[in-house]
């Protein structure tokens, strides 16, 4: 024991070590008035890393006030640094002027050509504004630091959506630059009273994550709510809105998605006008809206730009669509396993005669083929896009084939799960989609258990469970349950813009959509129109 503690020195001893001196004036909340020690700081701070780049200046009548500028490589605009601030510092207009009591605020004023410009004295809001992309400017012998807004680099342009494409709308998409996405919204909604509010999460990444709402139409209880939760977040790192979704939803314990993201921004600008509220995250082109309701993943944005007869029947086969991505394989299973009489005898004798040489139950070929599938699928995503689709579909016709003619799987199963399969691409939200992969498992267990018994249990159940759920206090099946009638006129079915004059009133604060004289109206003659205007006969002599 005694060898353990052997060479060990008392800690007060430790105080003399000059690094640990170092250390201690490092971890002063206040900026130094010596430039030198500003600059070690800052090096010491960012590990001497090679892309913190320092500028010394000399300033002043005869060139005795020292300055320096700081930033970071990649993330700042090198443009702007040159023209707005090295040119105008380095100019002769100002040196007679120029003293070290006030030098800061003369190069804020009369200097400094960049806008938002703003001064602070303590290291955590250096450090901040430096790694944001800003601009420092210290000057010798003055405890302040001056920021200027430089923020640029290289970014992703706004191209059109991956993943929810449409035919008829708007094309652009969100990029992962938050201040461009922001932008684009208020390129859609003209209005002052769409309101931001931007807050620092994550004790290392220190990611932006910006609230946006239409003030007036937006429900204050629910911003207060979002604003809460999101301020109670303590957590190292913020690498995507998913981060923010799995640390804000009501419950976690669901296979469904309680808050709903998308990268068009004509979504998010038709939410906005609805009463949701819109969560920003800095790099990240997916943007969260909160509260989500069930019936919104299986709408579309197309939906709203073309007729509502034809949007209503779109969206009614996307419901058939999901219903038959959960129970199809399921199915097939009861109906094989205990309710034959319920099937046409031909089709009966032609679904035996197939399963004859297969050895395995209905429920073990079902099982087997859908997690074949899933793993095609699966492997689809992640090969690279050049022979991904091609793998996925020589390998799910490949298999297919050689399962059916070793008689592992009957030709019935294939085509079953295959529709499945196709079914579930249908769906507009791949988080609904996935939900949907997770629960049809669920299905099939309980048809091979009791049949069509089993799947109406495993219906109940579900829809009790949805029933259950809350997004930010708003009833995840409204307006269902509870029953709404003024709000179903944009679910299972979309009736005529001029129909739809109230906003979902769960969300809203203010209801009140549009006015009351938007309906079509009936000529009072029905007769043809002249080329001179007037009604009657259009024919020619």
């Amino acid at each position: 024991m005694p060898s353990f503690f052997k060479g060990r020195k008392p800690k007060k001893n430790q105080k003399s070590d000059p690094e640990k001196q170092a250390s201690d004036r490092s971890s002063e909340k206040n900026i130094q008035n010596s430039l030198s020690n500003n600059l070690e700081i800052i090096r010491r701070k960012t590990g001497h890393s090679s892309d913190v780049i320092v500028r010394h200046l000399n300033m002043g009548k005869n060139s005795d006030i020292e300055t320096a500028i700081v930033y970071v490589e990649g993330i700042v605009d090198n443009q702007s640094i040159q023209e707005f601030l090295l040119q105008s510092m380095m100019k002769d207009d100002h040196k007679e002027e120029l003293n070290e009591q006030d030098a800061l605020d003369l190069i804020s004023d009369d200097m400094m050509t960049v806008g938002n410009v703003s001064s602070f004295d303590t290291w955590d809001d250096l450090f901040s504004s430096l790694m944001a992309g800003d601009t420092l400017v210290l000057v010798d012998g003055i405890g302040k630091a001056l920021s200027a807004c430089t923020k640029g680099g290289e970014q992703r342009s706004i191209s059109e959506s991956t993943t929810q494409m449409v035919v008829r709308g708007p094309k652009g998409a969100f990029t992962e630059s938050i201040w461009t996405n922001t932008a684009m919204i208020r390129r859609i909604i003209k209005t002052p009273d769409l309101w931001m509010e931007t807050l620092k999460v994550g004790r290392i990444t220190k990611t932006d994550v910006t609230l946006m709402y239409i003030q007036g139409i937006a429900n204050d209880q629910v911003i207060e709510e979002i604003r809460q939760r999101i301020k109670k977040i303590d957590i190292d790192s913020i690498l995507e809105s998913g981060y923010i979704e799995q640390l804000i939803e009501d419950q976690t314990m669901t296979p469904f998605p309680t808050i709903f993201n998308t990268e068009r921004p004509d979504v998010v600008a038709g939410n906005l006008l609805e009463g949701r509220i819109a969560i920003f995250v800095d790099g990240t082109p997916f943007v969260l809206i909160a509260p989500a309701l069930f019936i919104q993943f299986f709408q579309s944005a197309e939906d709203y730009y073309s007729r509502f007869d034809i949007a209503t029947s779109i969206r009614l086969l996307r419901i058939l669509m999901f219903t038959i991505s959960l129970i199809a394989p399921a199915s097939f299973v009861a109906v094989t396993t205990f309710h034959q009489e319920m099937v046409p005898t031909t089709l009966i004798v032609a679904i035996a005669a197939q399963r004859e040489a297969v050895p395995f139950p209905a429920f073990v070929e079902a099982l087997l083929m859908e997690i074949t599938f899933e793993i095609l699928r699966e492997a689809g995503i992640r090969l690279p896009k050049a022979i991904g689709s091609a793998v996925s579909i020589v390998g799910a016709l490949v298999i297919g084939q050689a399962a059916v003619q070793a008689s592992i799987v009957s030709p019935a199963m294939v085509i079953i799960v295959s529709i499945t399969a196709i079914a579930s691409f249908a769906t507009p939200s791949f988080d609904m989609a996935i939900s949907a992969r997770l629960i049809r498992f669920l299905f099939m267990i309980g048809a091979a258990t009791f049949g069509f018994y089993g799947m109406i249990l495993i219906f109940l159940m579900m829809v009790v469970h949805l029933c259950s759920l809350r997004s930010f206090g708003v009833p995840y099946m409204a307006p269902f349950a509870p029953f709404i009638p003024v709000n179903n006129k944009d679910t299972f079915v979309r009736l005529p813009w001029w129909t739809l004059k109230q906003r979902p009133r769960l969300m809203s604060a203010n209801t009140v959509r549009e006015g009351t004289t938007q309906g079509p109206k009936t000529p009072a003659s029905r007769s043809m129109v002249n080329r001179d205007g007037k009604g009657g006969d259009t024919n020619e002599s």
